[in-house]
C-alpha cells in the first residue's frame, strides 16, 4: 500500500491513463442510497415508524394464518405480490455478501445501517418461515392467480397460501440457498447483535441438515413456483454454496471437508459457468472456494480448490472476452443472457468480478485467462463499463435504475408504483380494475419506485418503457442485491479496496464434527460500535520487516474508556486478522480482557498488538458494561 501511496504521489497522470474511476461521471454514492430504497417498496408486512417509502402502506398481514404459522413480512420479489422462497433468500444472501467485503465504505458513505436493516427484514421473515428442523414455508400466494390481478399490495384480494417443504417433499435448493443467506447474515450481525447472529447461524446449521439428508428439487414440492422461478440447475449448486457459507461463518471444518469431498461430485469442480444467479450458484461457490484457497485455508484439498479456481477463472475469463467462451455482449457492451430481465446476470456477474478482482489484488496475483495473464485492474474496469451502462452510459443515454439521472422508465411493470398510493387514494382497487384503470395507463407511474433496476434492454440495445412490456420494464430484488456492493466499491475509488487474503500457514486440522445448533449465549450486554462515544479505538503500525519476499506488519491498538465509568466487561469484534496477537484473550469468535485485567478504569487505556503481512484489521466493541 506504500508503494502505491508513492506511486501516485511521483505519477499523478498515471491515474488519469490507467485508474477504472478517473472518467466516470457517476454519483455512485447516490445510486446506492436510491438502490437500498427499493428495498423499502419491496417490503411486506407491518411497515416501520422509519419506513421512507412513504406511498407504501402495510400489506400481507394475514400471511399464513390459514397454515396456522405467522408469515407477515419478507420481501414482494418483483413487480407482484407473491413472496418467493428460493429469489428472496438469493437477495438476502447477495446483501448480506456485499456487506461483509464492503460494509467499511456503506458506513463512510452513511448507508450501512440501511443495508443492515434491508437484511434483517429478510432474514426476520426467514427465522418465521422455520418453525421446525425439517420443515420450510417457501412462498407465499401463488403466481398464476397473482397475475391474474393488478392490485396494489394493500388492496389484494389473491390467494395467500403458504407452502412448505419438509422431509416428505424436500426442497435441499430452497433449504440450501436459505441456509446461506442465514449464515451469510450472520456474519453481518456478529458485531452489532451476536444473539441475533447466533440465532441466525442455529437455523442456517438445521437448515444445511434438513437439505442434506433430505434431497430432492423444491419445485417438485412447491409446484406452483414451477412456472415462475423453477430450480433448472437442481440443488447440488445450493448444497455447495450453503457449506461455502458455513465455513464463512463459523469456522468448522466440517464445511469445508464437504466443499472438498464433494467438489468433484456436485459439479463444484466440473462446471464452467457464464450465468450466475438465483437458480445457479456454481460461479459463486467457486468465488469464495478461490478465496479460501489463496487464503491458505484448503489444507490438503489443495488440489481440488484449485480445480475450483480454474472454473471461478473460466467465468471471469468469459465476462471479460478472454476466455474459451465469451459471454454475449450488446453492441453497447452490456452482457447480455436472456431477453427477459437480463439486468439480473450483469449485477450478479458484476459482483462476483469486483470481489474477485480485490482478492487478486490482495494476494498480489494475476487472473490467468486462455489469451494470457490479465491484471486485477481489468476486472475491476469491466465491472464500472457495466455499472455505468446501467446509469445512462449506453447507446439509448438511458437510466435503467428507476431516479437515476434525468431519462429513466417512467412506465415501470410493478403493481404497487403503477397505482396511486392508498395514502392518497384510499378507494380500493379490484383484481381485473386494476388492469382497466392503471395497468392500461400511457401516463407516467404515480409512485416513484426510486432505486429499481429493471429488466433492461434488449441484445441490441433497444428498450421500450411500457408498462406491458414485463421482459424489460419489470424489476427484482435480485437485480439490486449485487449492486448495492458494486457501488459501495466504486464509491470510494482507490480507497475502496480490501486487503482480504495475505497469506496465512494454515491450522492443524481439527476432528472434524458435524455442529450442532448454536446456542443463545447466556449474557446479552448492551452493544455498542466501534464509533461508540464511550469507547475509542486507535491504530498505528509500529515496525515493518521483510520475511522471504513478504512485508510484515507490526500494529498497536489502543483501546480507551473515555466514560466517567469502569468498564466491567469488554467483547472486541476483529474481522481480517491472520497473524498472532498479544494483550486480548480469545473468546469464541471474539476477544475480551487479557488474564491480567479484569476492568478498565475511567480514562485508562488498554493496548494490544498483533502482526501481519496486510492493512490494519477491523476492530469493532461488539458489547460492553458499565459499572
Amino acid at each position: 500500500m506504500e508503494k502505491l501511496v508513492k506511486l501516485i504521489t511521483l505519477f499523478p497522470m498515471l491515474l488519469l491513463v490507467f485508474s477504472p474511476f478517473a472518467l466516470s461521471g457517476h454519483d455512485y454514492g447516490q445510486a446506492l442510497s436510491n438502490s437500498l430504497l427499493f428495498f423499502e417498496a419491496q417490503r411486506s408486512g407491518y411497515l416501520p415508524s422509519n419506513q421512507r417509502v412513504n406511498w407504501r402502506a402495510h400489506s400481507g398481514l394475514n400471511d399464513g394464518k390459514a397454515s396456522g404459522v405467522d408469515l407477515v413480512g419478507g420481501y414482494y420479489d418483483a413487480g407482484d405480490n407473491v413472496k418467493f422462497g428460493l429469489p428472496m433468500a438469493f437477495t438476502v444472501t447477495m446483501m448480506s455478501w456485499s456487506i461483509i467485503e464492503y460494509g467499511k465504505q456503506m458506513a463512510s458513505s452513511g448507508e450501512l445501517g440501511h443495508a443492515m436493516e434491508a437484511v434483517k427484514w429478510g432474514t426476520d421473515y426467514f427465522i418465521k418461515t422455520h418453525p421446525l428442523p425439517n420443515v420450510l414455508y417457501g412462498e407465499v400466494g401463488d403466481g398464476n392467480s397473482d397475475h391474474y390481478c393488478w392490485q396494489r399490495p394493500e388492496d389484494m384480494t389473491t390467494d395467500r397460501h403458504a407452502y412448505k417443504i419438509d422431509p416428505s417433499n424436500p426442497g435441499s435448493d430452497l433449504a440450501g440457498e436459505t441456509a446461506a443467506a442465514m449464515a451469510a447474515a450472520s456474519i453481518v450481525f456478529r458485531q452489532s447483535n451476536s444473539s441475533y447472529s447466533a440465532e441466525l447461524l442455529g437455523h442456517a446449521y438445521q437448515l444445511f441438515d434438513f437439505a442434506d439428508k433430505y434431497r430432492g428439487k423444491y419445485d417438485s414440492s412447491i409446484t406452483v413456483a414451477h412456472k415462475y422461478y423453477r430450480s433448472i440447475s437442481g440443488y447440488n449448486d445450493e448444497l455447495l454454496w450453503a457449506a461455502a457459507w458455513l465455513y464463512q461463518a463459523s469456522n468448522n471444518e466440517y464445511y469445508l471437508d464437504y466443499l472438498g469431498r464433494n467438489g468433484d461430485s456436485m459439479g463444484g469442480t466440473l462446471w464452467g459457468m457464464t450465468e450466475f444467479g438465483w437458480d445457479v450458484k456454481y460461479a459463486g461457490v467457486q468465488t469464495l472456494v478461490a478465496k479460501f484457497l489463496m487464503q491458505g485455508k484448503a489444507g490438503h484439498y489443495a488440489p481440488v480448490f484449485e480445480r475450483y479456481q480454474q472454473k471461478a477463472e473460466y467465468f471471469m475469463c468469459s465476462c471479460l472476452g478472454k476466455g474459451t467462451h465469451n459471454v454475449r455482449k450488446t453492441p453497447g457492451g452490456l452482457i447480455f443472457s436472456q431477453r427477459w430481465n437480463n439486468m439480473q446476470f450483469v449485477t450478479s456477474a458484476s459482483f462476483l468480478a469486483t470481489v474477485y478482482s480485490d482478492y487478486l489484488s490482495s494476494a498480489g496475483k494475476n487472473l490467468i485467462c486462455s489469451s494470457g495473464n490479465v491484471a486485477a485492474a481489468e476486472l475491476l474496469s469491466f465491472v464500472m463499463s457495466q455499472v455505468d451502462y446501467i446509469l445512462g452510459d449506453n447507446p439509448r443515454s438511458t437510466s435503467y435504475m428507476v431516479g437515476y439521472g434525468s431519462n429513466f422508465p417512467q412506465r415501470v411493470h410493478h403493481r404497487g408504483s403503477s397505482i396511486v398510493s392508498i395514502k392518497v387514494n384510499p378507494s380500493f382497487v379490484s383484481c381485473r380494475g386494476g388492469y382497466a384503470t392503471w395497468f392500461s395507463s400511457k401516463n407516467s407511474d404515480p409512485n416513484l419506485l426510486t432505486g429499481a433496476i429493471v429488466g433492461g434492454p434488449d441484445a441490441n440495445d433497444n428498450f421500450a418503457d411500457e408498462r406491458n412490456n414485463y421482459e424489460q420494464t419489470e424489476p427484482a430484488t435480485y437485480n439490486s442485491a449485487p449492486l448495492i456492493g458494486i457501488l459501495a466499491r466504486l464509491n470510494m475509488g482507490h480507497d475502496g479496496s480490501n486487503q482480504l487474503l495475505p497469506v496465512v500457514v494454515p491450522a492443524h486440522m481439527p476432528v472434524l464434527t458435524k455442529p450442532q445448533p448454536t446456542p443463545k449465549p447466556n449474557i446479552s450486554p448492551s452493544p455498542a460500535s466501534s464509533w461508540s462515544d464511550p469507547i475509542s479505538i486507535e491504530q498505528k503500525m509500529t515496525s515493518s520487516w521483510v520475511y522471504n519476499g513478504r512485508t510484515y506488519y507490526r500494529y498497536s491498538t489502543v483501546v480507551t474508556n473515555k466514560s466517567s465509568k469502569a468498564i466491567k466487561y469488554l467483547n472486541l469484534s476483529i474481522s481480517k486478522l491472520y497473524g498472532p496477537i498479544w494483550g486480548l484473550t480469545k473468546s469464541g469468535d471474539s476477544y475480551t480482557f487479557s488474564s491480567w485485567l479484569s476492568s478498565l478504569a475511567a480514562g485508562k487505556s488498554l493496548e494490544f498488538v498483533y502482526i501481519h503481512s496486510a492493512s490494519p484489521v477491523d476492530v469493532f466493541v461488539a458489547n460492553y458494561y458499565l459499572a
